[in-house]
């Protein structure tokens, strides 16, 4: 039996891609967007090309409009949460546009819930961003990358929050208020604190979306400036293993409810910026990338990778696509669509 879906940010990258997944197994889906992305309408479009044009249903709505977000919301079984504001540059040059989408949008969004009667599973698209910097954890440097001292496993979740950045405040106080109507309201909420998502329909720009914002630059002859020693490490994950654990944790939603999990390519899916990105980019290019150095920017951790280790044991999941086939997937995208750029 279908289930109706509200995707909050369903026109966006991530969302585009879990709606494709959710109307190609005759899902009811319900899009919530205000289409402000640049790459919004082009998603649409694709959908609408696959499904046909009345196969979902498009809100053209804000996240900080409560009423008509609880409207949207009345009859869903399940309501996705992705709309927000994605930098943190923005967050520190617009600070209350970034609280008022981020924070009031993910309580508007649980309000939503609460007020529907329905008792819809919430899935809250949180940020690695809520650890901070992790001063106190110990590094070691290697000829290619940093990487964590004493956690082989990553950054767990047990790991103290400290918030960073506009951003990070405004992203963790919704990542706290999801959790936290789980336990005082019931609503059968989750929260996942994502690394590094790429894939497909990623319209990435230099401060956010590195990987596929690389990829996209080179391949059209932009500007490249990479900041710090380039060894700076990150997990990343590709959009299709994400979503993988957006089922998992919809199907197990009774025990998921009120849980935390990090969504990363954990220590196997590890790759450096620039010392270790670069080189596979220019053998897919065919030549040298030139780029621009600069010196590191405020809040640049030299390294993050999750300890997936609790969803793996809790909902089942872990990544299946590896860093080099992942990378490989979206470069072949970005060259056969390099119109879109």
């Amino acid at each position: 039996m279908s289930k109706k879906f509200l995707v909050t940010g369903g026109a966006g990258f991530i969302g585009s891609n879990y709606v494709h997944r959710l109307l190609a197994r005759g899902e009811d889906v319900t899009i919530y967007d205000n289409l402000s992305r640049a790459g919004a309408p082009l998603n649409l479009d694709w959908l609408r090309q696959t499904y046909g044009a009345d196969a979902f249903r498009l809100v053209v709505g804000d996240v900080r409009d409560a009423g008509l977000l609880t409207a949207s919301a009345r009859d869903a079984d399940v309501i996705v949460h992705l709309a927000s504001q994605v930098a943190v540059t923005t967050s520190v040059v617009h600070p209350r546009e970034d609280f008022e989408i981020n924070a009031l949008g993910t309580f508007n969004v649980l309000e939503a819930a609460r007020f529907s009667g329905r008792n819809p599973a919430v899935l809250y698209a949180s940020t690695n961003k809520v650890y901070g910097g992790m001063e106190d954890v110990a590094l070691a440097e290697e000829p290619t990358r940093w990487r964590y001292a004493d956690l082989p496993h990553g950054c767990p979740e047990s790991q103290p929050l400290d918030f960073h950045s506009p951003y990070g405040c405004s992203k963790g106080a919704g990542d706290q208020y999801v959790r936290d109507y789980s336990r005082i309201y019931g609503i059968p909420s989750v929260v996942l604190r994502q690394s590094c998502i790429y894939g497909p329909r990623q319209f990435g720009v230099e401060d956010q979306g590195w990987l596929a914002w690389f990829i996209i630059a080179a391949v059209t002859g932009r500007p490249i400036t990479i900041y710090g020693d380039g060894k700076q490490v990150r997990d990343v994950l590709h959009v299709d293993d994400l979503l993988d654990a957006y089922d998992a944790a919809i199907a197990r939603i009774d025990a998921a409810a009120g849980q935390v999990y990090n969504l990363g390519g954990g220590p196997g899916n590890v790759i450096s910026v620039y010392a270790e990105f670069f080189p596979l980019l220019e053998k897919l290019l065919g030549r040298e990338i030139p780029v621009e150095r600069g010196d590191w920017r405020p809040g640049d951790q030299r390294v993050f990778y999750a300890d997936i280790r609790k969803a793996a044991d809790e909902l089942g999941w872990q990544p299946k696509i590896d860093v080099g086939a992942g990378i490989k997937r979206l470069f072949d995208w970005v060259m056969e669509n390099r119109e879109m750029f």
